[in-house]
């Protein structure tokens, strides 16, 4: 038995769900999110929780059982509050800042480098080290997220580079004489 997949997904007051089938739309304050599970879990409404359960006891069905809970409670909170994600940018003369709908990244490079921000993503510069991403769908923020990370990953002798706010770097004793 699954321990995530048995608990049931609460539906937080000022949210509205639908379930057709697979297809599974949640409202809120924030926006709407839908998903469509896979044809070897069920997702029932019961009162005013959504219960997700396996149809067969085949392997596939087990795996796709709290996969499936965890997407379908993911949805419900990201309509509800929200997901967010926060950047550190460590390094002299590393800063960020939002020109329009474009994040204008300066990492130590030749150049600066414009990231476009998709639609439904807000990123927040409040000072020039620090970013926040925020969104509804917890996949597209750690999407963004991970991408500005890339641009220049912490690296681990001096810890300059973007990482994510909390996040602790392995630092590696540089070269001795």
């Amino acid at each position: 038995m699954s321990r995530i997949g048995k608990n049931p997904v609460v539906v937080p007051a000022g949210v509205s769900v639908e379930v057709n089938g697979q297809s599974v739309k949640a409202k809120g304050k924030l926006g709407e999110l839908s998903l469509v599970a896979h044809d070897e879990v069920s997702v029932v409404m019961q009162d005013n929780n959504i219960v997700v359960a396996p149809k067969t006891k085949t392997r596939l069905s087990k795996n796709l059982w709290a996969t499936t809970r965890t997407l379908v409670n993911n949805i419900v909170t990201g309509v509800s509050a929200g997901y967010t994600k926060k950047l550190e940018i460590n390094g002299v003369g590393y800063r960020a800042q939002m020109q329009g709908q474009d994040l204008v990244l300066q990492l130590g490079y030749s150049h600066e480098i414009r990231y476009a921000v998709p639609k439904g993503i807000t990123v927040q510069v409040e000072k020039q080290t620090e970013v926040t991403i925020t969104g509804i769908d917890k996949q597209v923020v750690g999407q963004v997220a991970a991408e500005i990370v890339s641009f220049r990953p912490p690296e681990p002798y001096k810890g300059k580079g973007v990482k994510y706010a909390g996040q602790r770097i392995l630092r590696k004793e540089g070269k001795k004489k």
